[in-house]
């Protein structure tokens, strides 16, 4: 894409983004200067891309966006989204470094006239929680995931995240956990789901080259159907579910694509490997590494899989693949039981079940074409609905300003 193309992109973008809800300042009447502070911004992964969207989203609603992590590649999409970005240490677990974190961040946050805190993550949320006692500026956490809290030392650790003015929950999945296992009240606890951003995961954007030149560099063949299990290599995505599940399909006609990094899993890489070759599956599943281009990834797909053994936070595969009109299929448990609408979207089957996981595979390739546009309408039409990166980001907002408002009127 050309610079000026990228340019009209952009800008299209950020008008589309645009909310009537502004995070406005109630003492001066100014729009709110908003740090959120995060680890990295290292990968694209769920809380970095949340992390660039709502900068965006301050952006465009008039405010000022800043972001304080540790660095990494996705620092240029938080200043093309128009927010500033300041390298400090906060993704260590260093003790000494953390207690050093609260000056740094304090400092911040005077210099810069913060009005709000934002953080994602546990390590750096032990320091802007005492950043922002020390400068009586409001915090607002998000829950991302259930946490491990195999004793109490650990769930004290991890009790930082519900110190907020509000505490943010992905998915009515978290909410409930954020309930019952730290006692947070529900006049405290806000659910916002994940988003997608609908221009990007639109299929008609999605060009035929796109779809023809992955496919050309995965080396399929046309007539195949696709069936996609997208997610870093870890034993709890459920990729050795997968592959016993399509094994039991009994087919050759096939071609099944698991898509992750391994992220120096090494030795499981090679137990997949091993199934495949065990199963005979050398021709029909086929394990690449990262892919950059999801949006094609998804429309070559006949269907995409979540098989998670463990309970997902809230699985943005699912509203990924949605949006593009996909069939989905994904264990029942977690937010995927918030996302896929069963037997109008697509399917749940139980967790760790090949032979459910099998059957569902079968539906799927079964479904004529009149059934497939149905269920295709009724997936884009749920995510628009529930799912959108502009709804998200508009309740972020939202939560924003009520915070703002309390502390101003207090």
């Amino acid at each position: 894409m050309n610079d000026a193309a990228d340019n009209a992109s952009v800008a299209s973008s950020k008008e589309r983004d645009r909310h009537d809800t502004l995070a406005e300042h109630p003492k001066d009447g100014r729009f709110a200067t908003v740090l959120q502070v995060i680890p990295a911004l290292g990968s694209g992964g769920g809380v970095e891309r949340g992390t660039v969207e709502i900068a965006e989203a301050i952006v465009n609603a008039g405010g000022r966006a800043l972001v304080a992590s540790a660095g990494g590649i996705q620092v240029h999409e938080v200043v093309r989204a128009g927010g500033e970005h300041i390298k400090l240490p906060v993704g260590s677990k260093n003790p000494v470094v953390m207690y050093k974190n609260i000056s740094r961040l304090a400092t911040l946050i005077e210099r810069e006239n913060v009005d709000l805190i934002h953080v994602r993550s546990r390590a750096p949320a032990w320091s802007a929680l005492y950043a922002a006692k020390r400068t009586q500026r409001p915090l607002v956490t998000t829950f991302h995931g259930t946490y491990n809290a195999r004793n109490f030392i650990k769930r004290t650790y991890n009790g930082v995240m519900t110190k907020g003015e509000r505490v943010i929950a992905i998915s009515t999945f978290i909410a409930e956990h954020v309930r019952r296992f730290y006692g947070v009240p529900a006049s405290r606890l806000r659910t916002i789901h994940r988003g997608v951003d609908l221009y990007r995961f639109d299929p008609a954007k999605v060009s035929a080259e796109r779809v023809v030149k992955l496919a050309n560099d995965w080396r399929l063949t046309d007539g195949h159907p696709v069936i996609m299990l997208p997610g870093r290599l870890t034993r709890w995505k459920g990729q050795t579910v997968f592959v016993e599940a399509v094994a039991k399909l009994e087919r050759r006609d096939i071609r099944c694509l698991i898509v992750g990094g391994d992220q120096g899993r090494q030795d499981y890489r090679r137990e997949l490997e091993a199934m495949v070759e065990r199963h005979e599956l050398g021709e029909v599943v086929r394990i690449v590494d990262h892919c950059a281009d999801m949006p094609a990834a998804y429309m070559l797909s006949d269907a995409v899989v979540s098989a998670s053994t463990d309970p997902e936070a809230f699985g943005r595969v699912m509203i990924e693949a949605q949006a593009l009109g996909r069939p989905v299929i994904a264990s029942d448990h977690g937010g995927a039981r918030e996302t896929v609408l069963p037997d109008q979207t697509g399917w749940l089957v139980p967790p760790g079940d090949p032979d459910a996981l099998s059957e569902a595979l079968d539906k799927v390739l079964a479904l004529d074409e009149a059934a497939r546009g149905r269920l295709s309408e009724a997936a884009i039409a749920n995510v628009e609905k529930h799912f959108s990166k502009q709804r998200m980001c508009a309740k972020t907002l939202e939560v924003y300003n009520e915070v703002l408002h309390a502390a101003g009127t207090g």
